[in-house]
Order: structure tokens, then sequence, then C-alpha cells
């Protein structure tokens, strides 16, 4: 599994590179994609960056909390992220959205919601 994962790393390496090439050539990208892409790109940069720090700390046998909760963090980050485009989404009249989309999320969001509220009154 682990030697599977390294190739599969190396792979999207070397895909990046080849992208990075055809990024710097004179090509009009949407800045809509190409910002989603950007944040895409710093979610898995910092999730490398925390499963790195994980790695160093089992092998240095330290507590690895502080790993979780900077990807904790992370998350929250880039769910505000998704929030906001969402919200683009919904009033732009040319992106049409399932109505079964919408409504999953909206039981996902009221829940979380909720527990958002509790974790705040907690702190």
């Amino acid at each position: 599994m682990a030697l599977q994962t390294s190739e599969k790393l190396q792979g999207i390496t070397e895909e990046l590179r080849r992208l990075q090439g055809l990024m710097t050539s004179p090509t009009e990208f949407d800045p809509r994609i190409l910002s989603e892409f950007r944040d895409a790109l710093n979610r898995v940069r910092t999730a490398a960056w925390a499963m790195q720090q994980y790695v160093e700390h089992q092998m240095h046998e330290k507590d690895p909390q502080r790993v979780f909760t900077l990807l904790a963090g992370e998350r929250v980050r880039a769910g505000y992220q998704i929030c906001k485009l969402i919200s683009e989404d919904l009033h732009n009249e040319q992106v049409k959205i399932q109505k079964g989309q919408l409504l999953e999320l909206n039981d996902a969001v009221q829940q979380l919601a909720q527990e958002l509220d509790e974790a705040v009154r907690a702190i």
C-alpha cells in the first residue's frame, strides 16, 4: 500500500511539473477554475506537510496532536472558502445545481451549524 501510494505521488508530481509548463505558456484561463485549482493545490500541500509532520512525530515518538489540530484548522479554512464559492454558485444564473444535491448539503450544513454553535459556546 505504501509503495503504491509513493508511486502514485511520484506520478502526480511528474504531472504537476508538466502542468506547470502548460501554465507558463500564453493561454487564457477561467479565473474561477484557476482559483479553485490553486485552492485544491494548497489543500493538498497542507495535507502533505501535515502527513510528513505526522510521520516524523511517529518516528521520534512524539504526540501527533498538534498535527491533527493543524489539519482541523486547514479543514475549517477550506470549508469557509467552499461556502463562499457555493454562495457565488447559488447567485450565478449560469450554474444549475440539482435539487437533491442542495437538499443533502442543506441537511449537512444545518447539522454542522448546530455543532458549530455548541463548539463556539464552549470556547
